[in-house]
């Protein structure tokens, strides 16, 4: 993974990252999120993969559902945001991949492998987001109380 900050002002960064065959997206992001103390941040990419595991939650069984894509897709779309949650990056991605037959698969990135590239804008708030537990849903969820919300 090659990155680069393309601007920074008034405690905002947007960096860019390209991510290269057989990069394994997840772990890449979050130690890079981790590495630039990013704590507010949207994400968004296009690119492709060679296979991934996208998720669906099942809110009665509070747990994802795994999705397998195991062969070539585009990523038309990867949407999220970069959060802590007990002082680690959270990443949160939605993703919808488009196959071969112009078919379409999309749902919550859990894995995926990159190829040939996966073109990555990560902008950054001047604030930290926090995520807590919320046990009626079983998810983390950003927190917007005061003491969650630092600058």
């Amino acid at each position: 993974m090659k990155t680069r900050l393309l601007s920074e002002a008034e405690g905002r960064r947007t960096f860019v990252a390209v991510l290269e065959r057989d990069d394994e997206v997840v772990p890449l992001l979050t130690g890079f999120a981790r590495e630039e103390g990013l704590a507010a941040s949207t994400v968004s990419a296009i690119g492709a993969f060679s296979e991934a595991t996208l998720g669906y939650f099942d809110t009665e069984a509070k747990r994802y559902r795994n999705i397998p894509v195991r062969d070539q897709a585009e990523v038309l779309s990867l949407l999220g945001d970069i959060t802590l949650e007990k002082d680690e990056p959270k990443l949160h991605l939605h993703v919808v991949l488009g196959r071969r037959d112009g078919s379409t698969v999309g749902g919550h990135l859990l894995s995926a492998t990159v190829r040939p590239t996966l073109e990555v804008v990560r902008e950054e708030a001047p604030a930290h987001l926090r995520r807590r537990h919320d046990p009626e849903t079983g998810l983390a969820l950003i927190d917007l109380a005061e003491d969650a919300v630092r600058s």
